[in-house]
C-alpha cells in the first residue's frame, strides 16, 4: 500500500500536471499503439513461417484474419507463396508506424514533463520567497539551492523518461499475457514463471534503495552547503590561512558522500547481477518447454517464434524495472525534500490587511522577545515621534536590531508578547509587502547583486529610476564621487556581493537603494559602522537635508552617529536602560554619558599619537620641539 507520503508526492505530480495532462494522454495512448506494433511484428513472422512457408490455416490468428480479410487478401495467399518480397511491405508498414506512434509519444511526453517541472520550480521558487525570514535563516542555502536543482532535475528525469517507461512494461507483460495465453497456455505459464520472483525482487530492493537514496540526497546538499559557504567566504578564508582546513572539511565530507554512493552502487549490482540470473534461466525455461513442445506437435514452429520473442520483448523491461524503480524511489526523496519546503507555511496576511499610509508615531508597548527559548527583549516600551530621528545605542546582543526586525516584520510578536502600533494601528494588520515598502532599512552588512552599481542602487528596477534620482541618491550617500573614480562609473560590476567594493562603499551603496525609495519611514542599523568619522558626518547632514519629514531611526555604537538624532534610548541586556534627548542623557550620570566620555577619550588619545608625527612632517617643527 502506498505511505501518505507517496500519495502526497502523486497528489503534488497530479496537481503540476495540470495544463499537459492532455498530452500525457495522447503520450501514453501513442505508446500503447506503438506497443501493439511490436508484438504485431512476431504474429506477421508466425504467418509467414506457418502459413506462407508451411502451409498452415490462419484460422487460429484472429487479429492478422482479419486484417487479411478487410484489405482483401484472403485470396492471394498463394501469391504470397510464390512473392514471398511481397511479406516485406507489411512489416515495412508495421514497422514505420511503430516508429511514428514511439516518436509521437517521446515527444509529447517531452513537452508535457518540462511544462510540469517549469510549473514546479515556479512554485517552489515563489513559495520560498513567501516564507518567513526565520526559515530562511534556519537552513543552510547550499542545501536550497541542492533541492531547487538537483532533486527537482530528478523529477524532471523521472516525468519524463521513468514514468512512461513504468506504464509501458505494465502494458507490454499485459499485451504478452494476452497473445501468449491465447496461444498456449502451458507455455505461457512457463514463459511467466519468473516474473512474480522479478517483482517481488524488485520490491524488496525498493524499500531498501529509498532510505539509501536519501541518505546520499542529505549528503549532497551538504556538500553543497560546503562549497557555497567556502566560495562566498573566500576572503575571509584567505585572510586566516584557512584554506587546508577548508580543503580537509571538504575532503570529509565528499568521503561521506562517495561512500553512500558506493554502497548504492552495490547494491545496484547486486541486483543487476540477479536479474540477469533470474532473466537467463527465464529464458532457458522458454528454450526447453518451447522446443519440447514443438518437438510434440504443441505449439508450431511459428508459435514457438512468438514465445520466444514476446519474452525477449518484455525480459529487458521486467529486468529494467528494478532501475526503473530505484529511479522512482530516488524520485519520491527528492520529492520529499520538495514538499518539506512547500508544506512550510509561507507569510500570511489577514483578509482585511490594511495598505492605508504607514505615518504617525511609532509606539513599541511592552514588547517582549524570544528566538526559541533565548529571551533578546523584555518589556520594551519607547515611542518615536513621526517626523523624528531617534537614536538607539546598546551593546552588541542588546536587543538593537531585533527591535528593527520586529518593526519590518521579519519576526512577529506573539499575543502575549506586547504590540508594536504605528499611528495607533497595529503592524500586524499592515500587509507585510505594504509595510515593508513604507519601512525602509539597512543593514550594517548589506547584501548587493552581481550587477552594476546603478542597478544595485535601483534595485535592480533601473526603468524605474531615472539615471538622475540615482545619482542624487548616491550623492546623499556620499558615493557619487566614489563611483565616478570606477572606470565604468555607475555601471561598474560590483562582483558577487560586492566583492570589488570595500566595506564602506557598499554600506554607501545600500543607503543609497533605500534613500532612492523615499519610504516614510527608514532604519539604519549600524550602516555607517565601516564609514569613517568624517563621511558618516557629511552623510548624516546631508540625509538630514533630504529626509526631512521622514522617521528616522539610526542604530549605531558609536555616539557620533546619532549625536544628532531628537531622542536617544540605551539598551542594555535587552531591556530600556535610559532614554532622552542627548542634553538630558548628558546630565545623567548613567550608561549613555559614561560611554560617550570613554569613546571621546579614545578619540583624544588617538589625536595625542598622531600629533607628533604630524609635526614630523611640518618644516620648522624640530626647531620649535
Amino acid at each position: 500500500m502506498p505511505t501518505t507520503e507517496n500519495r502526497r508526492s502523486l497528489a503534488l505530480l497530479w496537481e503540476l500536471s495540470l495544463g499537459g495532462r492532455a498530452l500525457y494522454f495522447f503520450s501514453f495512448a501513442s505508446m500503447l499503439a506503438a506497443i501493439f506494433c511490436s508484438f504485431l511484428l512476431p504474429q506477421v513472422v508466425r504467418f509467414v513461417v506457418d502459413s506462407v512457408i508451411g502451409g498452415l490455416p490462419v484460422a487460429d490468428m484472429p487479429v492478422l484474419t482479419a486484417l487479411i480479410e478487410k484489405t482483401g487478401l484472403s485470396g492471394s495467399l498463394q501469391t504470397l507463396r510464390e512473392n514471398r518480397a511481397l511479406i516485406a511491405l507489411p512489416v515495412l508498414g508495421i514497422a514505420v508506424g511503430g516508429g511514428i506512434l514511439g516518436f509521437a509519444a517521446q515527444r509529447g511526453l517531452a513537452c508535457a514533463a518540462e511544462g510540469l517541472v517549469r510549473r514546479l520550480r515556479d512554485r517552489l521558487y515563489s513559495h520560498i520567497q513567501r516564507l518567513p525570514y526565520e526559515w530562511h535563516i534556519g537552513i543552510q542555502t547550499g542545501d536550497i539551492v541542492q533541492r531547487c536543482t538537483s532533486d527537482v532535475e530528478v523529477v524532471r528525469s523521472f516525468v519524463s523518461s521513468q514514468l512512461i517507461e513504468i506504464v509501458r512494461t505494465l502494458a507490454l507483460i499485459a499485451f504478452a499475457c494476452v497473445i501468449l495465453f491465447s496461444m498456449n497456455t502451458t507455455l505461457a505459464l512457463a514463459s511467466f514463471a519468473f516474473l512474480p520472483v522479478v517483482f517481488l525482487y524488485s520490491f524488496l530492493f525498493l524499500r531498501r534503495a529509498t532510505a539509501r537514496f536519501l541518505d546520499a540526497d542529505e549528503a549532497e546538499g551538504q556538500l553543497l552547503a560546503t562549497a557555497q559557504e567556502n566560495f562566498t567566504g573566500v576572503r575571509v578564508v584567505r585572510a586566516f590561512g584557512r584554506e587546508r582546513y577548508e580543503v580537509d572539511r571538504f575532503d570529509r565530507q565528499n568521503r561521506h558522500y562517495a561512500e553512500l554512493w558506493m554502497l548504492l552502487g552495490k547494491m545496484l549490482s547486486t541486483y543487476w547481477g540477479l536479474g540477469d540470473l533470474l532473466t537467463g534461466l527465464q529464458m532457458i525455461t522458454i528454450c526447453v518447454a518451447g522446443a519440447w513442445q514443438a518437438a510434440d506437435g504443441g505449439v508450431t514452429v511459428g508459435e514457438f517464434i512468438v514465445f520466444l520473442t514476446c519474452s525477449s520483448m518484455t525480459i529487458w523491461p521486467v529486468r529494467n524495472l528494478g532501475r526503473v524503480l530505484s529511479e522512482a524511489s530516488k524520485t519520491g526523496v527528492s520529492l520529499g525534500r520538495i514538499q518539506e519546503i512547500l508544506d512550510t507555511p509561507p507569510e500570511t496576511d489577514p483578509p482585511n490587511a490594511l495598505e492605508t499610509p504607514t505615518e504617525g508615531d511609532i509606539e513599541f508597548d511592552h514588547v517582549s522577545f524570544s528566538y526559541g527559548d533565548a529571551p533578546v527583549l523584555h518589556d520594551v516600551s519607547f515611542t518615536v515621534k513621526r517626523g523624528t530621528t531617534f537614536g538607539i545605542l546598546g551593546a552588541t546582543g542588546s536587543g538593537k536590531t531585533t527591535i528593527a526586525h520586529l518593526l519590518c516584520r521579519l519576526y512577529d510578536l506573539g499575543d502575549r508578547e506586547g504590540e508594536i502600533r504605528i499611528g495607533g494601528v497595529d503592524i500586524r494588520k499592515y500587509r507585510r509587502s505594504w509595510l515593508r515598502e513604507n519601512v525602509g532599512i539597512v543593514l550594517q552588512e548589506p547584501y548587493l547583486y552581481s550587477r552594476t552599481i546603478r542597478e544595485n542602487v535601483a534595485s535592480l528596477s533601473v526603468a524605474r529610476y531615472p539615471v538622475e534620482k540615482i545619482r542624487e541618491a548616491a550623492s546623499t550617500a556620499q558615493m557619487d564621487d566614489a563611483i565616478e573614480q570606477f572606470s565604468s562609473g555607475y555601471e561598474t560590476l560590483v562582483g558577487e556581493r560586492g566583492v570589488t567594493l570595500s566595506g564602506g562603499q557598499k554600506q554607501r551603496v545600500a543607503i543609497a537603494r533605500t534613500i532612492l525609495r523615499k519610504p516614510p519611514i527608514m532604519i539604519f542599523d549600524d550602516s555607517l559602522s565601516a564609514v569613517d568619522t568624517e563621511t558618516d558626518a557629511k552623510i548624516r547632514m546631508a540625509l538630514r537635508q533630504q529626509l526631512e519629514g521622514v522617521t528616522t531611526i539610526i542604530i549605531a555604537h558609536r555616539i557620533a552617529s546619532i549625536s544628532g538624532a531628537d531622542r536617544i534610548m540605551v539598551m542594555e541586556n535587552g531591556r530600556v536602560a535610559e532614554i532622552g534627548s542627548p542634553a538630558e542623557l548628558m546630565e545623567r550620570d548613567g550608561i549613555y554619558r559614561r560611554i560617550r566620555r570613554m569613546q571621546q577619550n579614545a578619540e583624544d588619545e588617538i589625536e595625542n599619537e598622531s600629533a607628533p608625527e604630524t609635526r614630523k612632517g611640518k618644516p620648522g617643527t624640530e626647531d620649535k620641539a
